[in-house]
């Protein structure tokens, strides 16, 4: 009844403002268009966020082609003259504006566009020179990826996005070949101590010229003092991207499993930690922790995210203490900027239904309003592998949000929102639920029922005489009820959370010296009930942070944080973090970070597979005025990476390496070893650390065909009370490879290779011989593929496979002939527990709008 009611309500919200929205046609914001002069992709990020700190603009893009930039702008007052300022003062001179030579001077060299930067020294045994092509009326324009090459020889350079090259000097010629596609290839007699000046001529007569750049599908900014990938749409696509834990399939930098071979939860992996460790935020404010730890990834839909920020190891100071692993924020579709109507849905093999429909409505200038909708069954009863038990759990989801905007005159913006979700998971042996949704007492089942409305409002004000300077004001609040079993196991759980975090951020002198500040405070309320057994606890942080950020020409970035926090339970704690950028040569950033986390665990939300088990629970804490008797959870991180912009056979690349260290100060270890029909929870008494190393490229292989490919290496240690061990059901080695291919009438093609290695598995060796699994696992690939076709941008189909192959866990459970029993267990899962899955679905948008 529950359910029915809420999609009532949904319904009859979509269709009201649906028709609202019909009934009223909002005009477009206006928009200017003004000249701005630069050269690169860094001069493109400073130019429009300058463009963004001017009151009354909205948004802003830069056409590094034409040298111009567009701005929409918002119904508060705007000075046009400010918007020239803004830009002249970050370095770029406009039309009406031209940046102080000081400013211009401390630029990166790539960025500097004015005709006397180009004179760079001459180096000894060193050729440097400039591509340009005769346009009309004899204007010369820079050609960009033009080869050059010395004759006779495969050794050259391409050009940049200024048409120039630098290479060495060969000492058998000195004629270089110089050639474009669709240009007449020329020869010339080089000289050192001599720049050069080539201008190439049409070899064809073209009616129109067309250069268009392709937006990666994920990318990673250089000017960002973090190495940060930005997820976007276009990555997301690629596959069926359900809900916000399946959104990761061709990503390398996070694994997806299983917690249990019952449940179908799934998890996340970041620098091998599970995803407890990774600060997980919705539009930078807390989202999945507590008692949603895993299942919380469940309740965003994948139609709803806009794009995402993924970054490994320790974050800012600004958004809490809690990140040990990595952060993943998530951007939701924005009312102001998204499709009046999208609808997607999908349909699996194994019994799947989802359907989203997602709505906008600009009400006026200054008001808009969003409608996310998400809803879900599957219903079908599988046991592809004949143990008794469901392949995947009897499921019905209903989840939505109403969210607002309000844009303010002055430097006003507003933004709040609600959400509710109520989710029904059964699962357990074949026939367990029947029809009326009662469990069978002679058969093993578990169920989980979750109940959850969340509230959130965003305030913030940029200073309109002072555009670098603004402050915001985060809140949020939900309350979470859930209500589980799991055979003869009971798990009640209830959460009260409220959070504020307030950021002031201004500037010291000058743009080079930049701050922010502001204080937090976080309340959380569990009551959890297992077996009977009340799990109380309540705690309040309070906290306050400075972050300081320092710029050299571009070159160098240093970001130093600090925060201080009091946990009412385990007192006063200090998190300092430090994030260093430097650019050493063009196209190339090495960034550095070191920093602590800290955070309490939640036991039996954060191991819910245990539950699953016929293992004893066995807390082994020391102090009860602590939750769960143990202390919080520490770590101290640090990582050093390298991005670098490549050419491979005058293809663009982006080459990505990272190491990170993981150092536990405490950790609550999870040990399943000491005996199979027990788990114990203890504080760390050791060592545990983690060593993770990664490398990725991402290649333009041919027009409109992208390679990724990647290697990891995780190396995670603990110290058990049986001695220091590998951590179980984690693979050390990984290969990973994603090709995108996209045709001109918008046929798309996905595939992407998984390979894993072996993982450790926790010792059953005490077990009857029929009760115990091999030490490790064997390796496996695991192979997705989709097809999609898009008619415009309106309407678009697509098909695909997961496990293609078809490759699934020998016997996931254990004692699965004997559920009641002391050797059942479940939670040893290390690969896919069902088969292949071929799905398909649709996606439909009214009133697209490009992002």
């Amino acid at each position: 009844m529950k359910f029915k009611i809420l999609w009532l309500c949904a319904i009859s919200t979509l269709l009201f403002q649906y028709q609202t929205a019909a009934q009223s046609n909002e005009g477009q914001s206006p928009a200017i268009t003004i000249w701005v002069d630069g050269a690169c992709g860094m001069c493109q990020e400073r130019i429009e966020n300058a463009a963004l700190l001017t009151p009354g603009v909205r948004t802003a893009t830069w056409d590094m082609e034409a040298k111009m930039l567009s701005v929409s702008l918002g119904p508060e007052a705007f000075d046009e003259s400010q918007l020239h300022r803004n830009i002249a003062g970050v370095g770029h001179d406009t039309d009406k504006e031209r940046a102080p030579d000081e400013v211009y001077e401390n630029l990166h060299y790539c960025c500097k566009y004015r005709p006397e930067a180009e004179e760079a020294p001459v180096l000894a045994g060193i050729i440097r020179g400039q591509v340009l092509e005769a346009g009309d009326g004899g204007k010369r324009s820079p050609l960009v990826g033009a080869n050059v090459h010395w004759l006779g020889t495969t050794e050259g350079a391409s050009t940049g996005l200024d048409g120039d090259f630098e290479l060495p000097l060969h000492s058998q010629t000195k004629l270089l070949v110089i050639s474009y596609i669709g240009y007449q290839p020329d020869t010339i007699q080089a000289q050192e101590g001599y720049d050069l000046e080539v201008v190439l001529s049409n070899a064809v007569l073209l009616n129109e010229v067309q250069v268009t750049h392709r937006r990666r599908a994920t990318e990673v900014s250089f000017i960002a003092p973090m190495q940060v990938q930005m997820i976007g749409e276009k990555e997301l696509m690629k596959a069926a991207c359900c809900n916000l834990s399946e959104s990761f399939e061709t990503t390398p930098s996070v694994d997806v499993s299983f917690t249990d071979a019952v449940t179908g939860t799934r998890q996340i992996q970041m620098l091998g930690l599970a995803s407890p460790y990774i600060q997980i935020t919705r539009e930078n404010i807390p989202d999945v922790r507590g008692l949603s730890a895993l299942y919380g990834m469940a309740y965003t839909a994948g139609p709803w995210i806009e794009g995402m920020q993924l970054s490994m190891g320790i974050g800012s100071v600004a958004n809490g203490f809690e990140a040990i692993a990595g952060q993943i924020n998530v951007e939701l579709r924005k009312p102001e900027n998204t499709d009046l109507l999208y609808l997607n849905l999908y349909a699996g093999e194994m019994g799947r239904f989802e359907g989203n429909a997602n709505l906008s409505y600009k009400l006026n200038e200054k008001w808009s309003t969003g409608v996310l909708l998400h809803g879900k069954t599957q219903q079908l009863e599988l046991d592809h592998n004949h143990d008794g038990f469901l392949d995947n759990p009897l499921s019905k989801a209903a989840i939505a949000i109403n969210r607002w905007k309000y844009q303010g005159t002055d430097g006003w913006e507003v933004q709040f929102g609600v959400k509710g979700a109520l989710l029904d998971d059964r699962s357990g042996q074949t026939g367990a639920h029947h029809d009326g949704g009662a469990h069978i007492g002679h058969l093993w089942a578990a169920q989980v029922q979750t109940q959850r409305a969340e509230g959130w409002a965003k305030i913030g004000r940029v200073f309109p005489r002072r555009p670098y300077a603004s402050m915001g004001l985060q809140l949020s609040a939900l309350r979470h009820e859930q209500r589980a079993f799991f055979g003869s196991r009971n798990y009640d759980a209830d959460q009260s959370s409220a959070y504020a975090n307030f950021i002031y951020q201004s500037i010291i002198g000058d743009t080079d010296h930049q701050f922010r500040t502001g204080a937090s405070f976080q309340w959380d309320q569990y009551d959890e009930n297992l077996n009977n057994t009340p799990y109380l606890r309540n705690e309040w942080v309070p906290g306050a942070f400075f972050e300081y950020t320092y710029k050299f020409r571009e070159q160098f970035t240093a970001v130093a944080g600090i925060r201080g926090d009091y946990h009412n339970l385990f007192g006063l704690f200090f998190s300092p973090r430090l994030h260093l950028s430097y650019t050493p040569v063009e196209k190339t950033v090495i960034r550095a970070s070191a920093g602590r986390g800290q955070r309490t665990a939640s036991i039996f939300a954060e191991n819910i597979g245990i539950l699953a088990s016929a293992r004893n629970i066995i807390i082994q804490g020391e102090d009860p005025s602590k939750p769960y008797g143990l202390d919080a959870e520490a770590a101290w991180n640090y990582g050093l990476n390298l991005t670098r912009e490549l050419n491979i056979a005058s293809r663009p690349a982006t080459l990505l390496l990272g190491a990170n260290h993981a150092n536990f100060v405490n950790q609550i270890v999870v040990d399943l070893d000491q005996n199979p029909q027990e788990v114990h929870f203890y504080n760390l008494q050791g060592r545990s650390y983690s060593n993770s190393l990664m490398a990725q490229v991402d290649m333009e292989v041919m027009t409109r065909l992208d390679l990724r490919l990647a290697y990891r290496y995780n190396d995670v240690q603990i110290a058990f009370a049986d001695g220091m061990l590998e951590k179980p059901l984690i693979s050390r080695h990984r290969a990973f490879m994603n090709i995108a291919y996209a045709t001109k009438n918008d046929w798309h093609f996905d595939l992407t290779l998984n390979w894993q290695g072996a993982k450790r598995i926790p010792s059953t060796a005490s077990n009857p011989l029929e009760y115990q699994v091999p030490e490790r696992s064997p390796d496996f690939m695991l192979v997705n593929a989709q097809i999609s076709k898009k008619w415009t941008e309106i309407f678009e189909v697509y098909v695909g496979a997961e496990n293609l192959l078809g490759f699934t866990q020998h016997r996931p459970i254990i004692a699965a002939d004997d559920p009641f029993g002391p050797y059942f267990d479940s939670s040893l899962v290390w690969g896919p527990i069902f088969g292949r899955n071929i799905y398909t679905g649709l996606r439909y948008r009214l009133g697209h709008k490009e992002r």
